[in-house]
């Protein structure tokens, strides 16, 4: 060890060669590892590799041979080792790298879908085409708008479309349908953090999709920090049942997967779906349907509006004037709006005779028999007094609520005078409720009788069973049997008879015939006795 330079080792020789106290030599560590890769060192290379250096008066002599050239065995080997040395050459480092820029491709593709999602959801645009195919030249919006984004973008260019990776190029409906799910939940979260667990009101309605099948729509109604007014969708959910309890636990539902409590619910409107004033609107929303599908028919519209006009005022019966007989259009109600289904009712009373025209002159002169076929069904629909009589209670109806739905509306509404305007209404519609169906049937009449529609005998005299089967007709006619009206007048054995087979557990066997001999004398007692004189 004496002849060993420790500090000349080190200085010099240090990147590999390594010392061994122990057994007082000198090994080559990148020789070790890598000479078989190159064929060994031979009998020199193999001292620095196997029993080791010992010769230290020609330490410096003999390391220089062994180094040798530039490209030596030696400095071959030593170059390897110092490539496994350097982390930044190696395997996992490189495939970190190349994971690493996937990562960054796949997040700029992703948020570009998710840019143009948002954008058609925001514009309320459909996102799939009839034809999306590359030789297409109107392919669906998502595509399209994607690639308007690439065209002006060349790093989102470099990741999508054609550029990306053909089985992850994220503009398959399945993706499509996942990102439009986690925007409703982020709109969803932001409108539940907006209501800050403020008290709130919903409204709820129920409607058929095209598959018929039942759905719920939730709307939450709340004044947000600044003070104004919101209406927010929430969600629209399927339900087997339209009934009350059925829709209740459908929004206590709702409310848990929300986080929304029930408790600070201040207010809940359910439209339910009334069925002769569904039918009244499905049909005026088919009539709008016919005749507002095509310019050419409204054009015929207006131009027997106008021409009725003109006999009208020919005759004295209207004034012109500025504001005065202004042109009138089909005024297509709003799905939640109430007040605008006034301004339609006022509409198709107004336009009544010129829609008549219009409906039958397609009915004769439609372009194909289901047109015909459909169009005169709507023409005997709406030429019943059944409908003219509908239309007017809609008309009184809306009428009496008209202003509090306006009133209400107003951002500056005081809610003292509102509920005072909620309070007239009440009383208003108690008031039509009592006193107003004689009017109401007198407009309809009078309406009828104008535009030649035939008006049904009030006064004549309707059998009891074309409206009731014989089950109801048996229980009506034996409870009206029962009343003690001008001394039991309407009493009858045989339908208090027939009104007891209604309930065999009650009545049967001898118990039935035991009833029959009751009622004989049950009718001779209660005619005698004082109390019920005065019934």
């Amino acid at each position: 060890m004496s002849q060993f330079n420790l500090e000349w080792f080190n200085t010099s020789y240090s990147g590999w060669l390594e010392y061994s106290v122990k057994v007082d030599a000198a090994f080559c560590l990148c020789c070790y590892f890598f000479k078989n890769e190159h064929g060994g060192h031979g009998k020199v290379g193999n001292s620095f590799t196997k029993s080791g250096f010992r010769i230290w008066n020609k330490a410096t002599e003999r390391l220089n041979a062994y180094i040798g050239e530039v490209n030596s065995l030696h400095n071959r080997c030593f170059k390897m080792m110092r490539d496994l040395i350097n982390q930044e050459q190696s395997i996992l480092i490189s495939l970190d790298k190349q994971s690493k820029k996937i990562k960054s491709d796949y997040r700029v593709l992703l948020n570009a879908s998710i840019d143009v999602a948002r954008f058609l959801l925001k514009q309320g645009m459909s996102f799939r085409g009839h034809d999306e195919g590359e030789t297409s030249t109107k392919r669906e919006n998502f595509v399209e708008l994607l690639q308007w984004y690439a065209d002006r973008d060349d790093e989102v260019k470099k990741v999508v479309l054609q550029s990306a990776p053909q089985n992850n190029m994220m503009i398959a409906p399945n993706i499509q349908k996942e990102i439009v799910n986690a925007c409703a939940k982020e709109i969803i979260k932001a409108i539940v953090d907006d209501l800050n667990r403020d008290y709130f009101e919903i409204l709820v309605d129920e409607s058929k999709d095209v598959s018929h099948k039942e759905q719920m729509a939730l709307v939450l109604r709340y004044v947000n920090k600044k003070g104004k007014l919101i209406e927010r969708f929430l969600s629209i959910v399927h339900v087997k049942k339209t009934t009350s309890s059925s829709l209740q636990k459908a929004i206590n539902d709702l409310f848990l997967e929300h986080s929304l409590s029930p408790s600070q619910i201040r207010g809940q409107a359910v439209a339910k779906k009334y069925y002769d004033v569904d039918h009244f609107f499905d049909i005026v929303a088919n009539v709008f349907n016919i005749i507002g599908s095509s310019f050419k028919r409204r054009d015929m519209l207006r131009e027997d509006q106008a021409k009725q006009l003109e006999e009208l005022q020919v005759l004295g019966e209207v004034h012109t004037g500025s504001g005065l007989n202004q042109e009138l259009g089909l005024q297509r109600p709003g799905d939640t709006r109430w007040g605008s289904h006034f301004k339609t009712v006022c509409n198709f009373i107004a336009l009544f005779s010129s829609i008549i025209n219009v409906l039958e002159f397609l009915a004769s002169e439609g372009a194909n028999y289901l047109e015909r076929s459909v169009t005169k069904s709507l023409v005997n629909d709406i030429r019943s007094f059944e409908f003219v009589h509908m239309m007017h209670l809609m008309l009184k109806l809306l009428a009496i609520i008209n202003d509090l739905n306006i009133a209400l509306q107003r951002k500056d509404q005081d809610i003292v005078n509102a509920m005072k305007l909620v309070g007239f209404a009440k009383r208003q519609l108690q008031v039509m409720r009592e006193f107003k169906w004689e009017s109401l049937i007198d407009n309809a009449s009078s309406f009828c009788s104008k535009h030649d529609i035939v008006i049904p005998e009030m006064d004549k005299n309707y059998h009891l069973g074309n409206h009731f089967d014989a089950v109801n007709s048996n229980l009506l006619l034996g409870i009206a049997s029962l009343s003690p009206d001008n001394s039991f007048a309407n009493y009858d054995k045989d339908r208090i008879m027939k009104l007891a087979t209604l309930y065999p557990h009650e009545f049967s066997g001898s118990k039935l015939e035991d009833l029959s001999y009751e009622l004989d004398n049950y009718i001779l007692f209660v005619k005698e006795d004082n109390d019920f004189s005065n019934l």
